[in-house]
């Protein structure tokens, strides 16, 4: 999946990016997904159009965001 907006993160940054416990804060905070920017994040940073295309290791890092372990 290409990111939707040139100030998103690339896709190929994602998997760093969910393991960084910093910037998913910051997404969240600042309520701007981590790939679209578009808002309305979950808690792994990112908005349920992103998230509904991970896949892999992205997706399993994403959920245990979404279950409270985090990275």
């Amino acid at each position: 999946m290409e990111r939707l907006n040139s100030e998103g993160i690339r896709q190929d940054e994602l998997l760093y990016a969910l393991k960084t416990r910093r910037t998913v804060q910051t997404a969240r905070r600042i309520d701007s997904c981590l790939l679209c920017r578009r808002h309305y994040v979950n808690e792994a940073g990112l908005c349920d159009i992103c998230y509904a295309q991970l896949e892999g290791e992205e997706a399993k890092l994403a959920e245990r965001w979404l279950s409270g372990i985090g990275p």
